[in-house]
């Protein structure tokens, strides 16, 4: 065996580059260590003494509630975290204040908080002064005595007496089909400093001042649970607004909040539903120091728009021969508007909407256009996606073009929405599913796309009532999701996986509007199983936190005093039945400690301790024989359905554990103990049920069984290697062979790799034959499939594990759970015959971490690198073999083997 490694040591390097045998490499790293042991005890006494700090630059990443300088937040205690770019933090200085200049001369100068701890922690909580409304504040850090640049956070209304302006409707009732228009003229006479627009609204809106729109979000706010809690933004309007005469317009859209069209969840009929409703303060500070806002009253006016229809569901319907141009600038007459209608507020909670948004992320072009005659029309964008199409068109006045989005062909080339409709009943008529309308005023050449709409699509079907002619560039898809930043990269020499990560990336983006969904043509709900098969894959791959913590939110609004939730969050009411079951509903308790688990940040588990421990205990009081017999169990499976009892079981037992750990986490000693004894009651029945002393099996041996068992920690120590080798006969006997539905799924990767057989998962992974993973990928999948034979839905998550298991099984980048946040990490990558090259990266609380190898002239270069402040436990396997073990610091680190392993 030949090394090349660099150490990046506390400024101490050495490159080992030419050939040793394995004993004088031994003796040279030992002579390292040993000439320079007293030093490092001597280094390590100053630093902890604060006497040394390290050269280098400061403190990057500063952020706020885990987002980059956000404004109006309304959290008075908010997260303040940063990265820093030395190899260790051993101290930490933030100061807090509302003089910029100030801060940036001096770091101790703050009138508002000064935090300084000698630690190596990169996140604190905000404790200093009370934070006020409206204000604009600047912190930075100083780590190691290098001081970061300035960062901000504005925080909005922070009290519901903020408020100043009224909930307005229309004159209309909530059966009325065309979206209101608003609009509110106004003149300004002094010199403007700031403005900002705090808008809040029940169904959805698009905001505009002077006549354009403003910022760059789509279908805002997010859809909560409307009595219960509603979601306001902020945004900065300050060169949008003009000295002078100026005008703000908004136009109101249905979203969740009015369901005029009827589909299987009875939202029609959701405690909620209204006509769409909106609160708006328009927040003007002058040079002189005065405040004006110019608020939502009785005096703004209101018509009906040129969008005469407009559903979640079914589309959008416009009609272009009713536009009113210029109705959203100064200067507009509207005298003949009606007076809007004052309301009371949907519910008695209005807070910030402080996440990623979603927007448009990027525009794709058609790949064909198939002409079947002059009125007929089929477009085929590439590749599936979430979002809305754009079309440009000429026509003549009075034309009606419909739009019909879908997955998939029939085969004769039209589109076919058999597999995605089939919850949208005929009798909506003349509102059909997932179809825009247009109506043509055949004056200039006409752009349409919808406001209050998005879909899950490939193909667009375009048909007018009159002939128009159409090419590849009239049309285009718009893809849109919750606008995320990308945190995991992965890229390799096997084909299949990079179509596999793309296309999970592709699935959870799809689903990502808000909160997590399972579809985005069909349904678009929140499926709790969904989002908890998903969340490792979503937060490996994207920096997903603020989304989640806003569903969790939308969890506790939901739960019932019993602690029981609905099958989907937010519900209309529909799902406490039947599909609140333990395996869909544990993700109450999964997701926050994958939260906790990925950053390091304990306050999801925080908010939602008390709401887990009322669903624990419920179980607990319900089932006190430790095992559930209820559950929707192994959906879409193949063959045979695992036991329930035992799926359901096995969730029961992951819940009691996490919340032992939590408690333990926060100190609760009673409650780690009830939850200890819960657990153990749980795994004692479930080992005295299900397994099967004479075959070494889990209820009929199936692989969702074992798995399950294994990948849960119910199997003792002393029957795990049996359990994982039926396991693997049950995959290996007559080829490589998958039987399992979506909890199986989440399993079987990790209990093949967890004990042993990660070359087992490998080869599964990379299979193509049916059922497979590849199989989706060798016929031209370009998302994931609700189900193995691609006969329902194209777009789904819950079968996307393997990508969570591409870092974690292959590239090895795991989690330590005793010390989280990847401040210290178990890196445990396995190199498999066959796979020439491979990387994955993730950029985590702490910084960028690599993990890959290339094969070069028979050689395996293995290449690490860790980020500042962390650490991790390297066990290097080379095709089954484990080649090195050792503890690496942060820096880059490189490994060379044979390829034989020598």
């Amino acid at each position: 065996m030949s090394i090349i490694r660099s150490l990046r040591f506390w400024g101490l390097q050495r490159e080992i580059k030419t050939k040793f045998n394995i004993l004088k490499i031994k003796t040279i790293v030992i002579n390292f260590f040993v000439k320079r042991v007293k030093f490092f005890f001597v280094l390590v006494w100053l630093i902890l003494a604060g006497q040394v700090s390290f050269a280098a630059s400061p403190a990057i990443r500063l952020q706020c509630e885990h987002l980059p300088d956000p404004i109006g937040i309304d959290n008075p205690h908010p997260r303040l975290s940063w990265q820093v770019q030395s190899q260790l933090q051993t101290s930490y200085s933030i100061t807090v204040s509302t003089d910029s200049l100030g801060l940036v001369k001096d770091d101790k100068q703050s009138d508002q908080w000064k935090s300084t701890a000698r630690s190596t922690q990169q996140m604190v909580t905000y404790t200093g002064k009370a934070l006020q409304p409206f204000t604009k504040y600047y912190w930075k850090v100083t780590a190691n005595g290098k001081p970061s640049g300035i960062a901000s956070f504005e925080t909005g209304m922070m009290a519901p007496s903020d408020w100043k302006g009224d909930w307005l409707i229309s004159q209309r009732d909530r059966e009325f089909k065309p979206a209101p228009y608003f609009r509110k003229s106004f003149e300004l006479q002094k010199k403007i400093v700031s403005a900002r627009a705090y808008i809040a609204a029940a169904g959805l809106y698009e905001l505009y001042l002077n006549g354009n729109k403003v910022g760059d979000h789509v279908l805002d706010p997010m859809y909560t649970r409307f009595d219960r809690r509603n979601l306001y933004v902020t945004y900065d309007v300050t060169k949008q607004l003009q000295q002078g005469k100026n005008a703000i317009g908004v136009i109101l859209g249905n979203g969740w909040y009015n369901f005029q069209s009827i589909a299987a969840w009875f939202f029609d009929k959701a405690p909620w539903r209204g006509e769409p409703c909106f609160c708006m303060d328009l927040r003007i500070t002058y040079s002189d120091g005065t405040v004006q806002t110019i608020s939502t009253d009785h005096t703004w006016k209101t018509t009906a728009s040129n969008i005469t229809f407009n559903s979640i569901y079914a589309g959008e319907h416009v009609d272009d021969m009713q536009t009113l141009s210029g109705w959203k600038e100064a200067g507009f007459e509207d005298t003949t508007w009606d007076n809007a209608r004052i309301i009371g507020a949907p519910s008695k909670h209005i807070v910030a909407q402080a996440l990623y948004p979603i927007r448009d992320i990027a525009k794709l072009t058609p790949v064909s256009c198939k002409k079947f005659n002059d009125t007929d029309y089929v477009f085929d964008l590439g590749r599936n996606f979430a979002g809305v199409s754009e079309l440009r068109i000429n026509g003549g006045p009075g034309t009606i073009v419909k739009l019909k989005h879908g997955e998939k062909l029939y085969p004769n080339g039209h589109v076919d929405l058999s597999n995605i409709d089939f919850f949208y009943p005929a009798s909506n008529g003349d509102f059909p599913f997932a179809t825009d309308i247009y109506k043509l005023n055949g004056k200039r050449t006409e752009s349409f796309r919808p406001l209050f709409n998005y879909k899950g699509f490939q193909y667009v079907e375009v048909t007018s009532s009159k002939p128009v002619k159409l090419d590849k560039g009239n049309l285009n898809g718009i893809v849109m999701h919750s606008d995320v930043p990308q945190a995991g990269q992965l890229s390799s020499s096997n084909s299949i996986i990079n179509q596999l990560w793309n296309a999970a990336n592709n699935s959870y983006t799809s689903n990502l509007f808000g909160y997590p969904t399972d579809c985005p043509q069909r349904e678009k709900n929140g499926w709790t199983a969904d989002a908890a098969l998903a969340v490792e894959t979503g937060l490996y791959n994207y920096d997903s936190i603020t989304i989640y913590e806003k569903w969790l939110a939308d969890m506790r609004d939901e739960q019932q005093a019993n602690g029981m939730l609905p099958g989907i969050v937010p519900s209309s009411g529909w799902g406490y039945q039947g599909y609140n079951t333990v395996d869909w509903i544990s993700a109450l308790v999964i997701v926050p400690w994958e939260m906790y688990q990925f950053y390091g940040d304990s306050k999801a588990l925080s908010d939602n301790y008390e709401a887990m421990c009322r669903y624990v205990n419920h179980l607990d009081e319900t089932y006190p024989n430790g095992l559930i017999s209820e559950g929707l169990g192994d959906r879409e499976e193949l063959h045979q359905e695992a036991d329930i009892e035992l799926t359901s079981s096995a969730y029961y037992y992951q819940d009691a554990m996490i919340l032992m750990k939590t408690a333990k986490l926060f100190g609760r000693i009673a409650d780690e103990q009830k939850y200890t004894v819960l657990a153990l009651k749980i795994k004692t029945a479930f080992n005295h049920k299900f397994y099967h002393a004479d075959s070494h099996n889990y209820g009929s041996g199936l692989q969702t069984e074992n798995s399950m068992a294994l990948y849960y920690g119910l199997v003792p120590a002393s029957n795990k290697a049996l359990v994982a080798a039926n396991l693997v006969k049950s995959v290996t006997t007559g080829g490589l062979h998958l039987d399992v539905g979506v909890l199986g799924n989440k399993a079987i990767l990790n209990a093949l790799s967890e004990n042993g057989y990660v070359d087992v998962a490998y080869r599964l992974v990379c299979n193509v034959g049916y059922p497979s993973w590849g199989y989706w990928m060798k016929h031209g999948m370009t998302t994931l499939a609700e189900s193995w034979d691609m006969q329902t839905s194209l777009n789904h998550i819950f079968m996307g594990e393997f990508s969570a298991w591409f870092y974690k099984g292959l590239g090895g980048i795991n989690i330590d759970e005793h010390d989280p946040g990847f401040h210290h990490i178990l890196l445990k990558p396995y190199i498999p015959a066959g796979l020439d090259r491979f990387e994955t990266s993730h950029d985590g609380p702490y910084g960028n971490i690599t993990s890959g190898w290339k094969t070069e002239n028979g050689k395996v270069i293995y290449t690490a690198i860790i980020p500042p402040n962390s650490s991790a436990d390297l066990a290097l396997n080379l095709r089954g073999k484990v080649v090195t073990t050792t503890h690496l610091l942060p820096g880059t680190y490189h490994f060379q083997f044979k390829s034989d392993g020598e």
